[in-house]
């Protein structure tokens, strides 16, 4: 794979470098994915319902629950829309739990954000129809990742089970 060229890194989140693939693996990560796994699937259009579902079902199975899931399952719905309408039409889901975080993570392989998308997330102006979908899933959850290149984007979301440990 080619290198990538580093973003600047904003301090509310972080923007990573491609690392290097797995054998197994087809799609491009921001980190190391747990050995726990509740979901991972290809999807395009006609998967987005059934996978909010799912993932709502994942994580509320896994401690989130209230607003925290509710807030969480619309973050990962538009992660999972951008991916089929800004790139490429096909994406990869991931789901797991780690150090107490529901986990997810939203590959496509689109052609990458351009430059200016890079800048920190800007709440958009209520008349604008599009745009929301990056700043909603940075605002509703606890953390979120992203890198984007050549060969696609891939944005990276977590949130805390319980906020016991904050």
């Amino acid at each position: 794979m080619r290198a990538s060229a580093m973003v600047p890194t904003f301090p509310h989140r972080a923007v990573h470098g491609w690392p290097a693939l797995r054998e197994d693996q087809a799609w491009p990560t921001v980190g190391g994915i747990s050995t726990d796994v509740l979901l991972s699937e290809t999807f395009d259009r006609s998967a987005i319902t059934a996978l909010r579902h799912s993932v709502a079902s994942c994580a509320g199975a896994a401690g989130l629950i209230g607003d925290r899931l509710d807030d969480f399952v619309v973050a990962v719905n538009e992660l999972l829309t951008n991916a089929v309408r800004h790139g490429g039409g096909v994406g990869r889901v991931v789901l797991w739990v780690a150090d107490g975080e529901v986990v997810c993570e939203v590959s496509d392989s689109g052609g990458g954000l351009s430059a200016a998308r890079l800048e920190p997330v800007t709440r958009p102006a209520a008349t604008q129809p599009g745009g929301w979908g990056l700043w909603l899933a940075e605002e509703l959850t606890d953390s979120f990742q992203l890198h984007t290149g050549a060969e696609g984007t891939t944005v990276r979301i977590s949130s805390r089970s319980t906020l016991s440990n904050s």
